[in-house]
């Protein structure tokens, strides 16, 4: 659903259907989040869950390394 923030309420822009007086929980999905503070990406220090494996083939093998199967032949 889409919603416009007036400066003090979220303001739907169509018709919904929920029930007065009860109580929802919404979850603030913006990209302007990420523009005004990228750090809030959770992609943004990816970088640091990188380990070093020291297996020099692991990305283009990985089908091997994970599942057992054989290795690609060298010249794809």
């Amino acid at each position: 659903m889409d919603v416009v923030f007036d400066g003090s309420v979220l303001r739907p822009i169509d018709e919904i259907k929920l029930v007065p007086g009860k109580k929802y929980t919404i979850i603030i999905n913006s990209d302007e989040i990420y523009e005004i503070n990228p750090e809030l990406d959770p992609a943004f220090n990816i970088a640091s869950l990188a380990v070093d494996t020291g297996i020099p083939d692991l990305a283009h093998e990985h089908d091997h390394y994970l599942y057992g199967t054989d290795k690609r032949a060298k010249n794809e």
